[in-house]
């Protein structure tokens, strides 16, 4: 974080990223000072509804966020400058969303938690768009977006939607959706929360500890539960708030609740009730320790991709282990009518010897397995995450011993996951058969 005062001292020349959050209620001219390094300008938290005609001077800027602000438009300048590929402005007030907005590099754009009923169709001319974040809005339709085929991530949760647009099925890399708390699957929610057979745990009967996790929903404590049995360890999820950058709480719960459980996944023991502050939570089991997060999320570099620590690296034996546990979690999924929505390594717990477990259904909603067609495509869309994973996986199994090693089945296992369209796309099963065959080689 960085001080207006230091900005017009002269300390902070030269500097790339610039962060200020002073209760600003207009743009900061000094900033101009930056232009000739400035790649990062982060003015969240302030009280900006509007932003100069010259920004634009700031030639190399790239990134730009201005959520939690009060912008009732997202600010047409933004559209003028030319090298901006992400634009963030969630939790503000704004309800247009201008084509002239819209930059031409867009790679990145989050407008979660406005209140837009409608977008631009040039948002279907940005064909660099790889990452749309949109929860929490007041969208009855979406935009053609079928031009953007490199959009991997979608985030479209909590809106006025009655029904997934053809062409956002068909995207040929879109690999993490999220589209709970929308009208077009409210049936299946409420049917969903209705077969929830897990009781409530009363929040006087537990008593919290350390905080394990924080993450986009919320927190995660130990914490020790009192019974009639004696008392035991486990682990609180409290949510933040009504919304978050996925979805709603109320999705995600009912998701982990429905999910049951299994081997390869982090699984609810119950529902948190009674909370002073009417906090939601759930009490879900204390994790072995030496259970660790498999990589970091995305940056602003990588974009949709996981940040893997340098020295990370797996066998093919780890490897494949690691992708069949994923790939049983997710068929479970599935088969019980969720897709988890953020099939990725930094949702998976992992142990260095290939026991994995798959947790955070902050993203996922449910749907009707029953539904052939939909349930075909939304597994399509998952699967190619996996591909995802996996690629990356891959690529951290090295050495001219491990490339030796690796069978042959598991490059065209990959293509087929990653390039498969609905009807060439593997299922969970053909999958889970190669998988298996490949560990065999071994």
């Amino acid at each position: 974080m960085h001080k207006l005062a230091q900005l017009r001292a002269g300390e902070l020349t030269g500097i790339t990223r610039l962060q200020l959050r002073e209760d600003l209620r207009e743009f900061p001219h000094e900033i101009y000072a930056l232009a000739d390094s400035l790649e990062i300008l982060d003015l969240s938290g302030n009280q900006l509804s509007s932003l100069p005609d010259d920004l634009p001077c700031l030639h190399r800027l790239r990134v730009i966020f201005c959520s939690d602000n009060q912008f009732t438009e997202l600010p047409r300048v933004l559209g003028r400058c030319t090298g901006l590929s992400m634009v963030g402005f969630k939790a503000n007030r704004i309800q247009e969303v201008a084509p002239q907005s819209l930059p031409a590099q867009l790679r990145w754009l989050i407008l979660t938690d406005n209140h837009i009923e409608s977008l631009p169709h040039a948002l279907g001319q940005c064909t660099q768009l790889q990452k749309l974040m949109l929860a929490g809005n007041r969208l009855r339709h979406l935009p053609n977006l079928s031009a953007c085929t490199r959009l991997e991530l979608m985030r479209i949760s909590a809106n006025q939607l009655t029904a997934l647009p053809e062409w956002l099925l068909s995207l040929p890399h879109l690999s993490w959706l999220a589209f709970g708390g929308n009208p077009l699957s409210a049936a299946q929610e409420t049917a969903t929360q209705a077969a929830q057979t897990l009781g409530g745990v009363p929040w006087q009967d537990l008593a919290l500890k350390q905080v394990l996790g924080e993450g986009a929903s919320g927190v995660i404590h130990q914490a020790i539960w009192h019974t009639s049995t004696g008392e035991h360890s486990v682990a609180v999820k409290l949510f933040k708030g009504a919304l978050t950058s996925d979805g709603l709480p109320g999705c995600e719960m009912a998701a982990c609740l429905q999910a049951g459980v299994h081997p390869h996944l982090v699984t609810a023991i119950g529902q948190v009730q009674g909370h002073p502050a009417q906090t939601q939570g759930l009490v879900m089991p204390l994790i072995d320790p030496s259970f660790v997060t498999l990589a970091g999320p995305p940056s602003l570099v990588s974009c949709t991709r996981d940040v893997y620590a340098d020295d990370t690296r797996f066998s093919p034996a780890v490897l494949l282990q690691i992708a069949l546990g994923v790939t049983h979690a997710a068929q479970h999924l599935h088969q019980s009518g969720i897709m988890h929505g953020d099939l990725y390594a930094h949702n998976l717990l992992h142990n260095g010897q290939g026991q994995v477990l798959l947790g955070d259904f902050g993203a996922a909603s449910v749907f009707d397995p029953q539904d052939t067609a939909l349930a075909i495509a939304l597994r399509r869309i998952e699967v190619r995450a996996l591909g995802c994973l996996l690629q990356e996986l891959l690529s951290r199994c090295d050495g001219l011993e491990a490339q030796a090693h690796i069978p042959a089945q598991l490059h065209p296992l990959i293509q087929s996951c990653l390039n498969g369209t609905y009807a060439s796309a593997p299922s969970w099963q053909d999958i889970g058969n190669t998988l298996h065959a490949c560990t065999a080689a071994l």
